[in-house]
């Protein structure tokens, strides 16, 4: 077992326990209130078995984590401490977390959740988010367990920063916005936790399953902890495999497709205009530069879409590469929006091609050459001229879904 420092909002330093080898999938605990990383002491040892790394965090103010000397433990800064921790990990990791912690995590990732993780499971957490609830929680978690000699250690200033107000305000809603596999396990015989009020929040996610621990009232206790290990690997093997997906030759050509997905493309709309002078244009992401000299680039289109024929038959197209902000337009090319040009800024480029305004650059090309390439054609352009805007940031394209850049 490795400990491990993690940089935390405004620079608190957190401690982690590390254990599992580098290249396995990632698990990160979190805890709840009065607690420290001890606690998930048997579990971090079943998933190591399983093949998992776990990295077990103090939260600010627990454990080996900072305490820090302005006594700054609003909400809002715990769940930036865990974006920012998730931000400095190698892969995303599937988060595992109890009360306190599992309402960080759920505000955490109630926006980017696929940029920062790869699945949820919440533990014994509170999912009522009404106000007088959660300001019952809070009075329970002001009179936390003496500490026993070298393990659980805590800032009692933590508990007056406890604000149940603002948290429920924080996390109303937050549910429907976590688009990532997600588990909710609650003891059967919980008093935080009705059926009821977990199968409402479950009702919620995008993808989300419930499982109740039997003859418990809380799961994160030594004498349920197996029954917490059983469900959880069984979610962590049906949702985050370990083993890579395989394509071979005349397999599902979904898993082709999937494993090109894995390289991250910027996001193009290629535009041209038809004889009779109406412009036509599509979304393409694969595009790629070919030579310097010449200035020679390629867009691959699909031979089935409508625009085909006039983009194989044009002498002159354009490449509009979009940014950050032109995620609208491209959902509109790539669909079958008979307006999408009159929904869109654009102009007629200096050599006739209809340019995208506001895009992060464009390209005017002659057609140098046309290649056949299976279900698609190859089209290669000379490059006659190109604008780029240098203080926009690129939409960005990874394993069927948007994205934007993340600066370290």
């Amino acid at each position: 077992m490795a400990v491990v420092a993690y940089r935390g909002f405004a620079g608190v330093r957190l401690e982690a326990d590390v254990v599992g080898a580098e290249d396995d999938p990632a698990v990160l605990l979190l805890h709840g209130a009065g607690q420290t990383r001890a606690v998930w002491s048997s579990v971090a040892d079943a998933l190591e078995k399983a093949g998992r790394r776990v990295i077990a965090l103090d939260l600010r103010g627990h454990g080996g984590s900072e305490w820090p000397d302005d006594g700054r433990y609003d909400f809002e800064t715990m769940v930036e401490d865990l974006r920012a921790v998730l931000a400095q990990l190698g892969s995303r990791p599937m988060v595992v977390a109890s009360t306190l912690g599992g309402w960080i995590a759920v505000a955490a990732l109630d926006r980017d959740a696929a940029l920062l993780a790869s699945g949820l499971v919440l533990i014994d957490t509170p999912v009522n988010f009404d106000a007088q609830v959660m300001r019952r929680v809070g009075e329970r978690m002001r009179e936390p367990a003496s500490p026993a000699p070298g393990q659980a250690q805590w800032d009692a200033r933590l508990f007056d920063a406890f604000d149940a107000d603002s948290i429920a305000a924080r996390l109303q809603g937050a549910a429907p916005r976590i688009a990532l596999p997600a588990l909710y396990a609650r003891g059967a015989m919980s008093e935080l936790v009705s059926t009821a009020d977990a199968a409402a929040f479950v009702g919620q996610l995008p993808d989300g399953e419930l499982v109740e621990v039997a003859d418990a009232s809380l799961v994160v206790t030594e004498d349920r902890i197996d029954a917490l290990n059983g469900h959880l690997i069984d979610f962590l093997e049906r949702r985050a495999p370990r083993g890579s997906p395989e394509y071979r030759a005349g397999s599902d050509a979904r898993t082709f497709r999937d494993a090109l997905g894995c390289f991250a493309t910027g996001v193009t709309v290629v535009t041209a205009m038809c004889p009779d002078g109406t412009p036509i244009g599509l979304t393409a992401n694969s595009f790629t530069s070919v030579s310097l000299d010449p200035p020679l680039l390629l867009v691959c289109i699909a031979k089935g879409a409508g625009s085909a024929p006039y983009l194989r038959g044009a002498d002159r197209f354009a490449v509009n590469v979009l940014q950050i902000g032109q995620q609208p337009t491209s959902n509109r090319f790539a669909g079958k929006d008979e307006d999408r040009f009159a929904a869109t800024p654009w102009e007629v480029g200096e050599f006739g091609t209809p340019v995208l305004s506001g895009s992060l650059s464009s390209f005017e090309c002659a057609r140098e050459a046309v290649h056949d390439g299976g279900d698609h054609f190859i089209l290669v352009g000379r490059v006659l001229k190109a604008i780029f805007e240098p203080r926009r940031d690129p939409l960005l394209y990874f394993r069927g879904k948007y994205r934007k850049l993340h600066f370290a």
